[in-house]
């Protein structure tokens, strides 16, 4: 089993212990062949700037419902010596994080979960002093907090420019795992943009092989030069939960950006183009007629949206923005929230061969009303087998829509069963789909369906655009 491990530490950990010395005297060697013989300058330099964080909150125990003990199944094992029901107890969790200290007068950059709902946070020393700090600010969805404590002339750590971290660069992770207090381990940059993990909202990090566990979120991961590269934020582990070699870290420009607007705005804004959008896969762009592959495809134009507004429509193709191309979903999601609500910016679009330059002007991301969506309800039976093979169908009516609490406005042809040996299936249709498009054509009936799979059928493949839930696809189907 493999898991993402946040790395707040246990109170209380158990430590087992193994040599692995021919790993060891290979990294040395790499080591002093690169013209190092020892990180103690830079360590002796960070190691004032690292803190340990213990952060705590208050939770309330459920209460056992009322009547319960009425039940007979209960009095048949207590007879008349029922329990007493109890007054909900509060309890007191902790955790253990670190921090980074980036400004002379007491501003720490975190973790968010590591105080994620506390009520009382600390911050020590390395030379063991402690104080109290506040929180300035936070940014869930990237996973940084800003700390503040009443204390100045203190040492920082100062930033690097991480857009220009390689991979293989040596790094040092600094944090406090398990409780141990202040740790230094040696690694390199493994690889760098990762995303798609689930972590977080927005990903891109940097993966070390530097040895991180819980207890080091909010730590620093830093170069050479004792520069701050990076936040320790997760790490891919096993059923253990420990270290795989396989860390994460918050790039140092995101987290900076991060941290400047809490300062400056107390909060983080994000730029909102009201588009859904989806990577071009080779059979995708291969259907759209983009060899290159490159850019990617609007799945779903939101009603009203600054999107919608400037004329982008569902099956245009994103290219570049601001001149800049665009690579992958996860770098266009970076790129556009990077830009400040009422920001300007300029679109080169690819439609029906055309190529456009199409202005939006975008507005302030609403996350938290993004995050309520409703979720599918029961699926109908029944339906009629489409011109599609293996694939029943039946048309969306309003009521259909919302009882599968699918958003207002929705139309099309709902997939009410699925062939599991059927090309449809393989790929990655569900039975409670709703098609939307067939081959760019729009279909509100099982008659328009049929005969927009029919009037396609002599090509390779079938380009659908499926509605599943919230979300908006364009899913290829293999005719052959």
């Amino acid at each position: 089993m493999v898991v993402i491990a946040m790395l707040v530490g246990a109170l209380a950990v158990t430590l087992t212990t193994h040599r692995v010395p021919g790993v060891q005297v290979a990294r040395a060697a790499a080591i002093e062949q690169s013209g190092f013989s020892s990180f103690s300058p830079v360590v002796k330099r960070a190691m004032p700037a690292v803190v340990n964080i213990s952060s705590s909150k208050v939770v309330r125990q459920q209460q056992m419902p009322r009547g319960m003990f009425d039940d007979p199944f209960f009095r048949q094992f207590f007879g008349d010596r029922m329990p007493q029901m109890q007054q909900p107890r509060s309890q007191r969790e902790t955790s253990l994080g670190s921090g980074v200290v980036v400004s002379p007068d007491g501003y720490i950059l975190t973790n968010n979960h590591v105080v994620d709902g506390a009520t009382d946070v600390k911050v020590a020393f390395f030379d063991k002093h402690e104080y109290p700090a506040k929180i300035v600010g936070t940014d869930k969805y990237t996973d940084v907090a800003v700390l503040k404590i009443d204390r100045s002339g203190l040492t920082t750590l100062p930033f690097a420019d991480s857009a220009h971290a390689q991979v293989g660069d040596v790094v040092l992770a600094i944090g406090n795992p398990f409780g141990l207090g202040q740790t230094v381990t040696m690694g390199i940059i493994s690889a760098t943009g990762r995303a798609g993990l689930g972590i977080e909202r927005y990903e891109d990090f940097i993966q070390t092989d530097a040895a991180i566990n819980r207890g080091n979120s909010g730590g620093a991961l830093i170069d050479a030069r004792g520069e701050l590269v990076g936040i320790n934020t997760a790490i891919l582990s096993g059923s253990t939960g420990g270290n795989e070699g396989i860390g994460f870290a918050i790039p140092a420009n995101l987290a900076r950006s991060m941290m400047d607007q809490i300062l400056k705005k107390g909060k983080v804004t994000r730029g909102y183009m009201g588009i859904l959008p989806q990577e071009l896969t080779p059979d995708i762009a291969k259907a759209f007629g983009m060899p290159n592959g490159r850019g990617v495809a609007v799945a779903e134009v939101v009603p009203s949206g600054p999107a919608a507004n400037a004329g982008l429509k569902t099956g245009d193709v994103i290219t570049a923005v601001n001149g800049n191309p665009v690579d992958d979903v996860n770098a266009f999601r970076l790129q556009v929230a990077a830009f400040a609500p009422g920001t300007t910016i300029h679109l080169k679009i690819a439609r029906s061969g055309q190529n456009l330059d199409v202005p939006v002007t975008l507005t302030e991301y609403n996350m938290e009303a993004a995050e309520n969506t409703g979720g599918p309800g029961n699926l109908p039976s029944g339906g009629e087998k489409g011109a599609m093979r293996g694939v029943s169908v039946q048309a969306l009516t309003g009521d259909l829509r919302r009882q599968l609490q699918l958003p207002e406005g929705t139309t099309g042809v709902i997939i009410t069963d699925l062939d599991e040996d059927s090309a449809a299936a393989a790929a990655g249709l569900e039975s409670g789909d709703v098609i939307v498009q067939v081959n760019h054509k729009a279909v509100n009936t099982v008659a328009e369906f049929n005969s927009a799979v029919k009037a396609g059928s002599s090509k390779e493949s079938t380009l659908l655009l499926v509605k599943r839930g919230q979300a908006t696809q364009f899913v290829v189907v293999q005719n052959k």
